[in-house]
């Protein structure tokens, strides 16, 4: 049913386009009630308007804590138009109807970004505003509740088209969104103040997320798919390409995790299926991608390719020679844009605003959610330890880092053999460690890659001889692998009897 709108209680932080709606307000003979910074942009821009003071006869207190925790608003948004207990005390208290509220939050999640004082970011907790918006959105069939500028050209028009009434459709449509845009505000403020009492696992988790875009189905086109950011900004801008898939995001953001583990300014990443099939740390931009694509050419056919620098010509011209589904670069010049463009198709992500932030990671099964940490530390030679007679060179040991790192994003049983900053065979994805061996020997074996100064990583330790043991017989004069197994000494006296070089790692980098 239409609900005529005679009074409006205005609010807000975000004051773009007030005069648009003020307009439409004005021009329906709509009361104007406001407060604080709201109410002088209102007479500034030449609008009639009562101040929430003088409407309750009670003043601002507190520094303006308490302006519309009044009886007299509350009531006025909640009563029951019907219902005739409710106008009787609307009547005995001399209270008014407030047809329409007009809401949005002090900035609590860009004061975040802003400063870290922690008395700054309590005074930009809303209190008011909030209970405002759940008010009205709880009596949506009588008041219509706008949370956001965003917003008011869809008021206009129901305005207009109804000739100063809004719609029950519309009203129920404004609650659900209201609704969401508190429990929104509120799990920014929990998560905060989580995050400050380093409380990791609280009794009740909050998610919230902005919609990024509906993408067109998920893994499969039978299945539905969107994706959302708890970053209230996008990150990642795309642009040139059609729309990204699933699929494509979830390559896309295990490149970028591959990538913000190199040293910055360089490597290259080539992803498929969420795996890395190959990667190379190469100071040379153009050799940085060539060696990586000489890891695996056959699954890069139709990847991904994440660069951790700026992409040029002559290496835009490279990538053109390829089939790829996504290019990622902190930057793009104009010419590798003109030059990348040339295939519609082609999407071309700009990623330099992208950060590896300190989240935790989840996954969900039906209703139950798993939570952890991720997997962000980057190594050094301190979280490893020698444990074989013969000690690594300094090129072995920074190649065995190398290949520690991309070993931990692979999907385990991982093992990945490197030379040079260069992975040359990954064997991904299997239950059995020995076959993943196999499969990165036999990566290696097929496109006659170089076998000199060869280094192994193995995302868990061997539980047996035989898998270090296919590695050495296949040239490998390094391996680096977490400790753990009741056979590490098996281990450890393998590496020294085949004068093996052998470091453990202090932690384990499973990634299933």
């Amino acid at each position: 049913m239409g609900k005529k709108i005679k009074t409006a209680l205005i609010s807000v932080s975000d004051k773009k386009n007030l005069k648009s709606l003020l307009n439409i307000l004005k021009k329906n003979k709509i009361k104007i009630i406001s407060s604080g910074g709201t109410y002088k942009e209102i007479k500034r821009l030449k609008f009639n308007c009562l101040e929430v003071s003088d409407f309750t006869n009670s003043p601002e207190i507190l520094d303006g804590r308490v302006k519309t925790l009044h009886p007299k608003i509350h009531a006025g948004i909640l009563n029951k138009r019907e219902k005739k207990s409710h106008l009787k005390d609307l009547t005995d208290n001399n209270f008014e109807n407030i047809d329409l509220v007009i809401v949005n939050f002090y900035p609590f999640e860009n004061t975040l970004k802003k400063t870290n004082n922690h008395q700054k970011i309590i005074e930009n907790i809303d209190v008011g505003g909030p209970t405002m918006v759940r008010s009205a959105a709880k009596n949506y069939n009588d008041v219509a509740i706008i949370t956001s500028s965003d917003q008011y050209k869809e008021l206009i028009q129901e305005l207009k088209k109804f000739k100063g009434s809004t719609s029950l459709n519309f009203r129920e449509k404004l609650s659900r969104i209201a609704f969401a845009e508190t429990a929104y505000y509120d799990s920014v403020i929990s998560n905060y103040l989580n995050k400050k009492t380093n409380t990791i696992f609280p009794r009740k988790k909050i998610f919230h997320g902005n919609l990024i875009e509906q993408l067109r189905y998920g893994e499969n086109p039978h299945q539905q798919s969107a994706i959302y950011s708890s970053s209230s900004s996008k990150d990642l801008k795309q642009i040139h390409g059609k729309q990204l898939s699933y699929n494509n995001y979830n390559d896309i953001f295990s490149a970028l995790t591959i990538s913000r583990s190199l040293p910055k300014g360089k490597g290259t990443v080539i992803v498929k299926h969420a795996n890395p099939c190959g990667v190379s740390s190469k100071n040379d931009h153009l050799e940085s991608f060539k060696s990586a694509l000489s890891c695996d050419p056959v699954s890069a056919f139709g990847g991904i390719v994440s660069c951790n620098f700026k992409i040029t010509k002559n290496l835009a011209e490279e990538l053109n020679k390829l089939f790829l589904e996504v290019i990622i670069a902190n930057g793009f010049d104009n010419s590798a844009i003109k030059i990348l463009k040339a295939k519609k198709n082609l999407r071309l992500i700009d990623g330099k605003n992208y950060k590896s932030v300190e989240l935790l990671r989840f996954l969900s099964f039906n209703q139950e959610i798993m939570l952890q940490s991720e997997d962000l530390n980057l190594f050094s030679k301190k979280n490893f330890k020698i444990v074989s007679k013969k000690k690594p060179t300094i090129k072995q040991l920074k190649d065995l880092i190398f290949a520690f790192n991309v070993c931990r994003y692979v999907k385990s049983n991982a093992i990945v053999l490197a030379s040079n900053e260069t992975t040359v065979g990954i064997g991904s994805g299997q239950p059995s460690r020995l076959d993943s061996c196999q499969i990165a020997i036999n990566k290696m074996k097929k496109f006659n890659l170089q076998k000199d100064n060869l280094v192994a990583a193995s995302d868990a330790f061997f539980p047996f001889v035989d898998g270090i043991e296919k590695l050495v017989q296949c040239g490998v004069k390094a391996v680096v692998q977490p400790s753990g197994s009741i056979r590490d000494k098996e281990i450890i006296n393998f590496a020294n009897e085949t004068e093996t070089v052998l470091l453990f790692s202090k932690t384990r980098h499973f990634r299933h």
